[in-house]
């Protein structure tokens, strides 16, 4: 018998991929729920070969749904998430409103997979950041290996992250400086077609931005608390695939090469790492893609122990919909977890 799946938020960018996802890894499921704002109720959406009419999230009963895979914002999952699961409904959050809950598991299954056990705390279970989540895929062997002291991260991230809003004006904004329309900023503070923006989610008071201390906050939960890490967070104009340019600096030798056979092999992972024109992954290639992408892995002279590495990944799969549903597997394999229909 399969699950009661719920997607709430499904007619965003997230909720869509979700959808798809579920139907591509062929997730075991009895039936799936689409749900939304009062707003968004009939909206029709895709779920394999059917087609799912959206239901008000407001009005829905849990009472009988096995996983909530919530994708409707902080603001609504920060009100709905505990009364779902208080339904006996397992919430697994895409947001942010429940990451540095210390009675809330926040899950990489690569990386840390025995924190799941923990979700009976709170009935929720937290997606990271989809920024982080592809950090720290790659970080977690090479930590395993030689212990990492120091982190220094920039991102350059897609427009998709910011929903759909933000891929409407990069669009709308590239379309108008080829006909010379006037151009307007909404969804970016600044004009984001041909342009890059230093600035992600609200400024905080030593400077940094909330997406900048998410990086340091989600990846100290998640790999050590005892890792120093720096992030300064780019918006770029790419409309999927989130990019990241880190310098690790490690208590223990390890080299460049050490570096390449540890990832080759390391769950999520994949090296496309040549020393030749084109011989790396860039977010264009990437889009669609479940695996997180090591290029230009290479050693860093001026500290002890050090490397580079370029890291890219589908910020809509493992940034988020990916890794929801590889929380929800984790549940099963594990054996967290039975139909409630069967029950």
């Amino acid at each position: 018998m399969g699950f009661k799946i719920a997607i709430a938020g499904a007619t965003g960018n997230v909720g869509r991929e979700m959808l798809n996802i579920l139907s591509e890894r062929a997730f075991p499921v009895s039936e799936v729920v689409a749900l939304a704002s009062s707003r968004s109720v009939g909206t029709e959406v895709s779920f394999g070969d059917k087609t799912l009419k959206v239901k008000n999230l407001e009005t829905y009963d849990f009472s009988d749904t096995d996983i909530c895979l919530m994708s409707a914002g902080g603001a609504v999952s920060t009100k709905w998430s505990p009364k779902i699961a208080a339904q006996g409904c397992i919430v697994i959050d895409n947001s942010s409103a429940w990451r540095y809950d210390a009675d809330v598991p926040l899950i990489v299954p690569e990386v840390n997979p025995d924190a799941i056990s923990l979700y009976t705390r709170r009935n929720i279970i937290a997606n990271p950041n989809c920024s982080t989540a592809q950090l720290v895929v790659a970080l977690k062997p090479l930590h395993d290996h030689a212990k990492i002291k120091r982190l220094v991260v920039s991102t350059y991230q897609s427009v998709s992250g910011a929903g759909k809003d933000g891929m409407d004006e990069l669009f709308n904004q590239t379309r108008a400086v080829f006909v010379a329309d006037p151009i307007s900023n909404k969804k970016f503070t600044k004009r984001i077609a041909f342009n890059v923006i230093p600035h992600i989610d609200s400024f905080m008071e030593d400077g940094y931005t909330k997406e900048e201390w998410k990086v340091l906050a989600e990846t100290k939960k998640m790999l050590d608390p005892k890792i120093r890490v720096t992030c300064t967070a780019v918006r770029v104009p790419v409309f999927i695939g989130h990019s990241e340019s880190v310098n690790i600096e490690f208590e223990n030798e390890i080299s460049a090469d050490e570096a390449r056979d540890i990832l080759r092999d390391a769950p999520g992972c994949q090296v496309i790492d040549k020393h030749e024109d084109g011989g790396y992954i860039t977010p264009y290639e990437c889009a669609g893609e479940d695996a997180t992408f090591i290029s230009r892995i290479r050693e860093d002279a001026t500290v002890e122990n050090g490397l580079n590495m370029w890291i890219v990944s589908d910020n809509l799969r493992k940034g988020a919909a990916l890794n929801a549903i590889q929380i929800a597997e984790l549940l099963l394999n594990r054996r967290l977890i039975t139909p409630r229909a069967a029950a």
